[in-house]
């Protein structure tokens, strides 16, 4: 996409983005301090306090990193016919050799430790410089610090904190002995690259990290306006959905039947479960006669957090109940305002903060782009009609403008319910029952399971192409492959490096007979030259 399609992202400007942290840390080692902060905020639209947070890294371990850096030169260029590389320090011993070094701001340190690229560095840099000899490879591994601020703790506080960490920590010299192998393991790769005419999809967690993320998984391409053609449509099998029914009904065991799902239960009933649950409630802990209580909303608003990260593998989140989770939010907005009930904040506004708190943090769970399933209790409420007639109506337990607003999150609101011993969704849209969704359902209702839930789906989507059932999060990909033509010189730049790998493991083996051994392989007609920017 970025080589051969050549298309262009929107840059990343996270704070801790480590494409310009990495350009930053060079440049302050090479040009001292000043440079490389400067480069690093530069880089930046927009400062926050968490670029602070960065800077405050950079400042501390910048002047650490040239005070153990021997005498010597920075960003030295390696170029030749076949490898374009740039070392980031060389420094002279007292015998004649040099050292090679190569900055890692990383705690990766194992990785780093089985790649090629400093044997690449020797290979070529002795290669281009018959009368040099590079006596040692060496790694400086700078640690990252990834301790996060905590909700209630002020910015000074955990900049003390941070300096603690930075101060406990230490910067690593790790040595690697010269393993001439990764030169042929690194010419039988690009042999590989060279052949290859087609690019399937491999989706995995390292997408997360992939600047084309959204382009691969949605294809989204960040243009003002999208293309004017017709989107096709797709049965849709793992939609949002709010499930409400009586006491006992199976709701939960009904929502327990998906794979990679995961509780936010509110009122402990979870002995009919399976999947691993998280239990919201307050949280009391005592240190000697000090007795400490971290309320249920502030324990949910931490679980948002954490599943913002996306390090983990669920595909569903289920909250159960929803309308236990709004009363904790009123709780909060209560000890957090200093009042006992909505209306002594002043007319309308106590209950427009909880319904702001509680929906953002909603959405805020939302758009991390999980499949999100309500659980509800229902209410139901017996009107009298002019006539004397009397209906019954059902809805969730809960506000009913709230209630609206949750309905407009979900694509489908549906109802659970006993009819004898037996259990069904209710999939019949009537006036006195509330729900409804995007979904045209051929049959009245459905029997409570997954497999009968799942095939109503898709009979009611009939038409549309099928999806794989994925999670929004972590999106799957129909199987299909993206030819990308090969240009013509490919097939021939192939062959010239099968005759260099031979040539190479051919010096390997003159290098192992003979310490001496200087002969170089044959001239060969240059070959894709690629040559990468710094920090990619």
């Amino acid at each position: 996409m970025r080589y051969i399609d050549k298309i262009k992202t929107i840059p990343v400007y996270e704070a801790d983005n480590p494409l310009i942290l990495g350009l930053a840390l060079h440049r302050g080692i090479e040009n001292g301090l000043e440079a490389g902060i400067k480069l690093y905020y530069e880089n930046h639209p927009i400062i926050t306090n968490e670029h602070v947070n960065e800077a405050i890294k950079l400042e501390y371990w910048i002047p650490k990193v040239q005070k153990l850096l021997p005498v010597g030169a920075h960003e030295i260029c390696v170029c030749n016919s076949d490898y374009i590389g740039y070392i980031d320090y060389i420094s002279p011993n007292n015998d004649g050799t040099y050292d090679l070094w190569d900055f890692k701001y990383s705690n990766n340190i194992n990785n780093y430790l089985e790649s090629k690229q400093l044997h690449l560095y020797k290979y070529h840099y002795e290669k281009q410089h018959p009368s040099i000899k590079i006596n040692s490879l060496k790694y400086i591994f700078i640690p990252k610090i990834n301790i996060e601020q905590k909700r209630d703790e002020e910015l000074m506080i955990f900049r003390r904190r941070l300096k603690d960490e930075l101060e406990s920590s230490e910067i690593q010299i790790i040595s690697v002995e010269y393993d001439p192998n990764k030169i042929i393991d690194f010419y039988r790769t690009i042999k590989t690259i060279l052949e290859t005419k087609e690019y399937p999809k491999e989706p995995s967690y390292l997408c997360r990290w992939c600047e084309y993320e959204k382009y691969c998984y949605e294809g989204v391409d960040y243009m003002l306006l999208p293309e004017n053609k017709r989107r096709e449509k797709i049965i849709d099998v793992s939609p949002d959905m709010w499930v409400y029914g009586d006491s006992y009904v199976g709701k939960s065991t009904f929502v327990d039947q998906f794979d990679d799902l995961l509780f936010i239960n509110t009122d402990g009933n979870t002995d009919n479960t399976t999947s691993p649950v998280i239990r919201i409630a307050d949280q009391v802990t005592i240190d000697g006669r000090m007795t400490k209580r971290k309320m249920a909303w502030d324990v949910f608003l931490d679980v948002v957090t954490e599943l913002e990260k996306k390090q983990n593998d669920f595909k569903r989140i289920a909250i159960d109940l929803v309308e236990d989770l709004y009363e904790h939010c009123r709780l909060y907005i209560y000890n957090k305002l200093g009042i006992e009930h909505e209306q002594d904040a002043g007319y309308g506004k106590g209950w427009d903060m909880v319904r702001t708190e509680f929906l953002t943090t909603i959405k805020r769970l939302k758009n991390i782009g999980y499949q999100i399933i309500y659980i509800s209790k229902e209410i139901t409420q017996e009107i009298t009609l002019k006539s004397g007639s009397k209906i019954t109506t059902f809805r969730p337990n809960i506000n009913e403008k709230v209630a609206n607003v949750l309905a407009g999150t979900v694509d489908l609101t549906i109802r659970a319910y006993m009819d004898g011993e037996q259990r069904f969704l209710q999939s019949e849209k009537k006036e006195t029952v509330f729900g409804g969704g995007r979904f045209s359902f051929k049959v009245d209702k459905i029997p409570l399971n997954k497999e009968a839930f799942l095939e109503a789906l898709k009979d009611a989507q009939e038409g549309a192409k099928v999806k794989f059932e994925a999670p929004k999060q972590k999106v799957k990909f129909e199987t299909s492959t993206n030819e990308t033509p090969v240009n013509e010189a490919s097939t021939n730049e192939a062959d010239s490096f099968a005759q260099k790998v031979q040539e190479t493991e051919q010096q390997v083996e003159d290098a192992e007979k003979s310490e001496e051994a200087t002969e170089e392989p044959a001239e060969e007609k240059p070959v894709r030259r690629t040559r990468k920017k710094r920090g990619e």
